[in-house]
């Protein structure tokens, strides 16, 4: 019998400016793509215009800069939303981009709860990880709670948050923390949506996950299978869900970005070509693989296009998608596997005696385990116990690198003209009342989603929103 299953093929296609990730993602939909992932620069991942002192020498440089409507406009134009899912990788500032996205749908004449596609929307690991929090944790976790609340409404196949364990492990965690420490985070979301009245088979279904692949071929593979595992215990066991669908994980997984390497880069293709076949063999739904020159700079096109091809190639040429779990029975493989399940569940024992994620967090709990880690396996390729080809071993002298992605300093002057030509023509009125609605909203336990949308509608820049927040929440001091 055949027991097929093909995963959502994602590319990122953030670069620089909204115009040219435009003509990168129809080029990559007409290369077989299936949905597409945006990356966002520094600024607008933390709330700054490209025209603040604060996005000085940033615009552009990890990704597309977004600073109002206009900028999402010719990011999506010609992209059929009706058709293609949207995968948004931000998080401070996810409110603010899904109202840009649901905005652009209802001008190209589409109702809003057709979209499909997700938003990372994971603030905790911020806190943890990556550093891009912008907002005290408690009112992040509240404007989380609000989106929630909104789509489980107005965007029923929206994927409203995408809890992250990648960023934990490209901090150096271990594949067990990887995933420990996402649940962990996991439970916190889902506690804090009970709290605000909505039900766990409403939600929970909705729930989608980012994991790491990295090298281990077989521990990556298992830990996957125990990601299932893991998560459907939580939801049944603990919050009492009672539908199947609740039970599920759902994840995207991308390539490890900290397993690449400066020197001899083709290898890369190599790794990630592995890495990609332990998450289709694990179970992943949805992929991103890296291309092969993300530790020198944002990707070439060529780069591009083969990572996509790595994919493809892995889909329709290697026959592993016509069995499920084609692992399962290995000795070996379902010894790694309960061994990573028992491994996680003590580690979500430990934080649940501390209070939850938010007390580890502020215990600096999460920081240590992963400094630890990461010390530890820095250390082992320092001393060559553990071997890392073309970098500790099988060395060679290589020539410099010619063919990279540059960001020009012009996109920083393009996104300050865009930001002045849409300041002068929009409703300056309409704006202020829209600001003074999301203050007055943010000051009580009013849904944000609507005012936000509005905002967003009048041209508000991103900015200028999250500015507004700031003055009534203030800003997280870690």
């Amino acid at each position: 019998m055949y027991l097929g299953r093909l995963w959502t093929m994602r590319q990122y296609a953030g670069f620089a400016t909204a115009r040219e990730s435009n003509l990168r993602y129809r080029y990559l939909l007409e290369q077989g793509q299936t949905g597409l992932s945006v990356a966002f620069d520094l600024p607008t991942q933390i709330g700054y215009d490209s025209d603040s002192q604060m996005a000085r020498g940033e615009v552009g440089k990890t990704g597309v800069a977004i600073d109002s409507l206009a900028d999402m406009e010719i990011l999506l134009d010609q992209i059929p939303l009706d058709r293609v899912s949207v995968s948004m990788t931000i998080n401070s500032t996810a409110a603010i981009l899904l109202s840009m996205l649901i905005a652009v749908a209802r001008k190209q004449g589409h109702k809003e709860e057709i979209l499909r596609g997700t938003i990372q929307n994971d603030i905790l690991k911020e806190y943890i990880a990556r550093g891009t929090y912008i907002f005290p944790v408690r009112e992040s976790l509240r404007l989380i709670t609000d989106i929630f609340s909104y789509c489980n409404k107005s965007l029923p196949k929206f994927n409203t948050i995408s809890i992250s364990g990648y960023h934990i492990r490209e901090a150096g965690s271990s594949a067990v923390q990887e995933l420990a420490f996402t649940f962990c985070n996991a439970i916190c979301y889902v506690e804090t949506a009970l709290k605000a009245g909505l039900k766990i088979d409403d939600f929970a279904p909705r729930l989608s996950f980012f994991f790491n692949a990295h090298n281990n071929f077989f521990e990556e593979a298992a830990k996957f299978r125990a990601a299932r595992r893991v998560w459907a215990r939580i939801v049944r066991d603990r919050f009492g869900a009672k539908s199947e669908k609740s039970l599920q994980l759902r994840f995207h997984t991308q390539t490890g970005g900290s397993t690449l390497t400066a020197q001899q880069v083709e290898n890369n293709t190599v790794r990630v070509a592995y890495q990609a076949l332990a998450s289709v063999l694990g179970g992943t739904q949805s992929l991103h693989t890296n291309s092969r020159d993300e530790a020198l700079s944002l990707p070439t096109e060529d780069s591009a296009r083969l990572a996509l091809r790595t994919q493809q190639i892995i889909a329709c040429e290697t026959g592993v998608t016509e069995t499920v779990d084609p692992l399962a029975g290995s000795y070996f493989v379902e010894a790694l596997t309960e061994e990573i399940v028992e491994k996680t569940e003590d580690y979500i024992k430990t934080v649940d005696a501390m209070g939850g994620s938010i007390a580890a967090i502020e215990r600096r709990f999460f920081q240590d385990e992963i400094r630890a880690t990461a010390y530890r396996s820095q250390k082992e390729i320092d001393t060559g116990e553990r071997l890392i080809v073309g970098v500790n071993s099988y060395e060679i002298e290589e020539g410099q690198q010619t063919q990279l992605f540059r960001v020009s300093e012009d996109v920083a002057e393009e996104q300050k003209q865009l930001i002045e030509s849409t300041r002068n023509k929009r409703d300056k009125a309409l704006v202020e009342q829209a600001l003074k609605d999301i203050r007055q909203r943010a000051g009580s336990t009013e849904n944000l989603m609507p005012a936000l949308i509005s905002a967003v509608e009048a041209y508000a820049t991103l900015g200028e929103i999250s500015n507004t927040l700031r003055e009534v929440w203030g800003e997280y001091r870690g």
